[in-house]
């Protein structure tokens, strides 16, 4: 745009074209703050190419999928798919993992852990699966969250062998799966006062080393081992028994309570979560994958001997 000056030049209608003095180019005839616009034509380059833009356009909504319709879309007569072509990738991908997959398939969870080449494609699957499938609960990390347990510390509450994940695993814990894993941890309140229950979260809290008061602690030992109380599930000083699901209580790790209100709530009406059974929704080498993975995390144990 430019200052113009008041030169005119007929253009064959009526009145006429004003011309910007500097650069002779014509005015469209619009102003702002006495500023004309030039009108000044496309570039010829910018012309054509867009015009090859709209001709591609036109070709490409010919020959490839492209308009969509109320049900799928126009198909193009070339019938390319990418779907298609994905789905060719999938399969010559499992192809190439199928011995493998086969592998792990028929092979036991310790052998497959002793073959590096293959427990390291296992635990790959494995990660992949869990992204899917327990990221929900566990976290993307698998470091769980209150009432969720952590998967990457080695305190387990049914064992962290290889088996013992697998069966986990496959059966849940309180799922609906005739080989699940059960406990339950009844609730205390009838059975106890207040004050002994307080007295219980005390001493629980001691085992740990968290603040407690020492002389309800030591009143909270002598219900605790009351073997109608907590020893009988527990052990003696909060060791726990993992054959049956009770988790220790003298470590600093707590699923669902850790401090002293929460503790007195557990013993109180415990909770008790529910973990499906993935037996049935995953195939049996997805979920060997999934204990080769989890128990790789930090806290796997080898079998006992």
């Amino acid at each position: 745009m430019a200052e113009v000056g008041k030169a005119t030049k007929p253009d064959g209608h009526d009145g006429g074209v004003e011309i910007d003095s500097v650069t002779g180019q014509p005015t469209t005839g619009h102003v702002w703050d006495g500023i004309r616009e030039l009108n000044r034509p496309l570039p010829r380059w910018w012309l054509w190419t867009f015009y090859a833009t709209i001709i591609f356009s036109l070709v490409y909504v010919v020959l490839y999928p492209a308009i969509p319709l109320l049900r799928g879309g126009t198909g193009g007569v070339l019938g390319y798919s990418t779907r298609a072509d994905v789905e060719d990738q999938i399969d010559l991908a499992r192809q190439a993992q199928a011995g493998r997959l086969d592998q792990i398939a028929n092979l036991p969870l310790e052998e497959i852990k002793a073959n590096a080449d293959l427990d390291r494609f296992a635990v790959a699957g494995g990660r992949s699966a869990f992204l899917v499938n327990c990221i929900q609960c566990h976290g993307t990390g698998a470091a769980g969250s209150p009432g969720y347990a952590n998967l990457n510390d080695d305190d387990w509450l049914w064992g962290g062998t290889l088996e013992d994940i697998y069966h986990s695993i496959a059966y849940g814990v309180r799922s609906d799966h005739p080989d699940t894993r059960y406990s339950e941890m009844p609730p205390f309140v009838d059975m106890l006062t207040r004050p002994q229950i307080v007295a219980v979260a005390n001493y629980v809290l001691s085992l740990s080393g968290g603040d407690h008061d020492a002389g309800l602690a030591a009143e909270g030992k002598a219900i605790y081992d009351d073997p109608s109380n907590c020893v009988s599930c527990h052990g003696e000083g909060g060791v726990g028994d993992r054959t049956i699901g009770a988790p220790r209580l003298n470590d600093a790790i707590a699923l669902k309570a850790g401090t002293l209100d929460e503790i007195v709530a557990q013993i109180e009406s415990p909770k008790h979560g529910v973990m499906p059974a993935w037996a049935g929704r995953l195939s049996d080498t997805v979920i060997k994958e999934l204990a080769l993975y989890v128990h790789a995390l930090g806290g796997g144990e080898a079998t006992a001997e």
